[in-house]
């Protein structure tokens, strides 16, 4: 992770957040597995579902060329750890019961080939982002949230249907390039991370400010933040620390309420 530009944290506190966590595989996989379940219900609470539309998915830290994926057709809102796929980047399930969505595959498999970089994605069909997905527009910084994106998302604006092709899944993660984001057009959102805490954050906080920048946009023509601040905004919350630290509040709050999701 890289404490370099942090939120709310002084450097010595962020390292110590940091050296806790795992370390193991075995401990890895676990937190990693636990956070997916948790981010899949957070999606379902918030109410980013849209039939079974929508999947995030995290790369196995033992299997690098596997990640680990909500099966089609389980709801967001009652996803569980033991619910969740282990799938080759072939496209097999090698671990886990349940059907694999062809998209999920042909998208996410496609993005963690291309990108090592990328620990975890996430991708949805929420109304806001897709509402704005349809401009084929980048966002502005009309916000602090916002700016965590500015010069740091892309647009895909060739729509071809249901991406179930994997040379349309390689054209998507050209795409993406080294953004944290990237919008489809016509079609939606999605969000990439080095863990699945910050990928979930960033979809989270991307379709809120496509919901700011629509309401703004409907009330009047909205003041633009200057580019130099709006850099100087994103290297604060659109660091790959305050990603990941913004999370953890929702996590700890689904967990509570909702501690099934762990079994």
């Amino acid at each position: 992770m890289d404490s370099t530009n942090n939120i709310v944290m002084n450097q010595d506190a962020a390292n110590a957040v940091m050296a806790e966590q795992p370390e193991s595989v075995d401990e890895i996989r676990k937190d990693r597995k636990e956070k997916l379940s948790a981010a899949l219900r957070l999606f379902g609470k918030f109410g980013f579902d849209e039939g079974v539309a929508g999947h995030i998915t995290v790369r196995d830290p033992g299997k690098t060329d596997h990640f680990w994926v909500n099966p089609m057709g389980k709801s967001f809102k009652q996803m569980t750890v033991s619910d969740l796929l282990l799938v080759s980047h072939e496209g097999e399930v090698v671990e886990g019961n349940g059907l694999l969505n062809r998209a999920a595959f042909t998208i996410h498999s496609r993005i963690h080939m291309a990108h090592p970089e990328v620990t975890a994605a996430a991708h949805s069909h929420s109304v806001y982002g897709k509402a704005w997905a349809s401009l084929g527009r980048l966002l502005d910084p009309i916000t602090q949230d916002s700016c965590a994106f500015y010069n740091n998302h892309a647009l895909f604006d060739d729509f071809r249907g249901v991406v179930v092709d994997t040379s349309e899944g390689e054209k998507l993660a050209a795409a993406l390039g080294d953004n944290k984001a990237i919008i489809l057009q016509n079609h939606g959102l999605l969000t990439v991370g080095e863990s699945v805490d910050e990928a979930a954050w960033w979809y989270i906080t991307m379709e809120r400010s496509c919901q700011a920048q629509l309401l703004a946009e409907a009330a009047g023509t909205p003041k633009l933040i200057e580019p130099e601040y709006a850099e100087i905004t994103r290297e604060t919350v659109g660091s790959h620390l305050a990603g990941w630290f913004s999370f953890q509040p929702l996590y700890d709050v689904i967990v509570a309420e909702q501690p099934e999701l762990l079994d």
